[in-house]
């Protein structure tokens, strides 16, 4: 009994510490953006940015978040970044969701080899595929258009590789059952697969919103025109042309910037935890 109530103490004591490293871990990552949000916060960070760094401002205002609301390029780039991340997600998914289904349960003559190729992509960064993909938008007369942030989230590696990686945990038993039933392959996906699939679709889709929303360089590449710009590339312009100036108003703009992805996650954890429990190799 003794050396039973010793073990549990080393336990709770090792949870502790456990839990302390990742408190102070977690405030570390936090604190960029708790200095972000209370610059937003400063008046006086537009006339010089405070130092040292404090997390929070000595009187507190929403002057520069008021000015930011009324800004109608802020709504304008809204409006274009909600565009293109709300077509680029539903795209990216929706394919990934097919295509990772027929690389699990599918049964076709190269479906390996496809996959190879298929996660031979993750290894391309987006550098070397900037040229190729610029004139190959250029030859169709696509510049300057959304199109060119849409239309390559129709294939995406790493999507399908958690797609695939997922739908190999759900028994093929599912798919036979409906088979037998006379379900042909797309009813079986989504009245028996799809409803099943709630976790990886919502990991999916706050990843391909990070993503879209994020995405920096493919836009200032295609996109030559400011009623066209992104929140990203509004945010760039803003802060070059202002620099520490209007540190206050910089901050509050980046702030507003992730504003929707804080916000997503929010409403998503629950399901990206439990896709992470679900995740790993296909057991037997």
């Amino acid at each position: 009994m003794k050396a039973g109530l010793s073990y549990k103490k080393r336990e709770q004591i090792a949870g502790g510490f456990k839990f302390i490293i990742l408190l102070l871990f977690g405030l570390l990552l936090i604190t960029p953006f708790v200095w972000m949000v209370s610059v937003g916060f400063d008046r006086t960070a537009n006339v010089t940015m405070p130092f040292p760094p404090k997390l929070i401002p000595k009187h507190p205002s929403s002057f520069n978040f008021g000015i930011v609301f009324e800004n109608g390029s802020l709504f304008k780039a809204y409006l274009n970044s909600a565009i293109v991340t709300v077509s680029s997600v539903f795209i990216g998914v929706s394919a990934s969701l097919l295509a990772g289904y027929a690389f699990s349960k599918g049964r076709f003559k190269g479906k390996k080899v496809l996959f190879v190729v298929v996660l031979c992509t993750l290894m391309i960064p987006m550098e070397p595929r900037l040229i190729p993909l610029y004139k190959l938008f250029n030859s169709v007369h696509l510049l300057n258009t959304f199109w060119p942030l849409v239309l390559p989230s129709l294939i995406s590696g790493m999507l399908i590789f958690l797609c695939k990686q997922f739908f190999d945990q759900l028994p093929d038993t599912l798919r036979e059952a409906s088979q037998i039933d006379g379900a042909g392959e797309f009813t079986t996906f989504f009245r028996i697969y799809l409803p099943l699939a709630g976790p990886i679709v919502a990991t999916m889709i706050i990843l391909a919103f990070i993503w879209s929303w994020n995405d920096f360089m493919w836009p200032l590449v295609v996109l030559n025109s400011k009623e066209l710009q992104t929140v990203p590339l509004y945010l760039a312009s803003f802060s070059l042309e202002n620099g520490t100036s209007l540190g206050g108003l910089t901050m509050a703009l980046a702030t507003m910037s992730v504003l929707p992805i804080v916000i997503l996650y929010l409403f998503l954890q629950k399901y990206i935890i439990q896709s992470i429990a679900l995740s790993g190799v296909k057991g037997e």
